[in-house]
């Protein structure tokens, strides 16, 4: 089987948010996903990756946050991996709470396990990573392999490393 693994670590700040999303919607088109489904998978590595850099990381710029997609023929695997102190899930207010619906934050965790089709925390020592996953489906499922490419370094800067197995 054909495994395709890419990480990027990227600064802890909102301009790094963007080519996180960026990034994963370019990964998930490649992957054979359609715009829809490349839409949502951003979305969530986006709200993942605020979270790491606002929550996790407190936008402190000696912290980084790696994400790291695996794409293989039936799944893309994304995880998100702040150096903060840790979350404990079950602190997460939950959104469709009278008292927090008309907050401003805080749908964030809602949005990515709505828009995947897995989604796990895991408190590391330092932060959390978060394993999202977004399965092939249909008949169709068994998509071409689209792999990474030279193409992705022209989105990496000097303040972010990659790492290719």
């Amino acid at each position: 089987m054909n495994v395709s693994k890419v990480s990027y670590t990227l600064e802890s700040t909102l301009e790094s948010v963007n080519r996180a999303e960026q990034t994963a919607a370019e990964i998930a088109a490649r992957s054979g996903f359609d715009k829809d489904e490349c839409g949502r998978i951003s979305l969530a590595v986006r709200e993942a990756t605020v979270n790491a850099v606002l929550h996790g990381n407190q936008c402190d710029p000696t912290k980084g946050v790696t994400i790291s997609f695996e794409n293989t023929l039936d799944a893309l695997t994304i995880l998100v991996h702040d150096e903060g102190s840790g979350l404990d899930p079950a602190l997460v207010p939950d959104p469709l709470a009278p008292i927090n619906l008309l907050k401003q934050s805080g749908r964030g965790v809602f949005i990515i396990r709505a828009f995947m089709d897995e989604f796990r925390f895991r408190t590391m020592s330092p932060g959390t990573e978060v394993t999202m996953i977004k399965f092939v489906r249909g008949p169709g499922s068994r998509r071409q392999q689209g792999g990474f490419t030279s193409d992705d370094e022209s989105k990496l800067t000097a303040g972010e490393r990659r790492h290719h197995r």
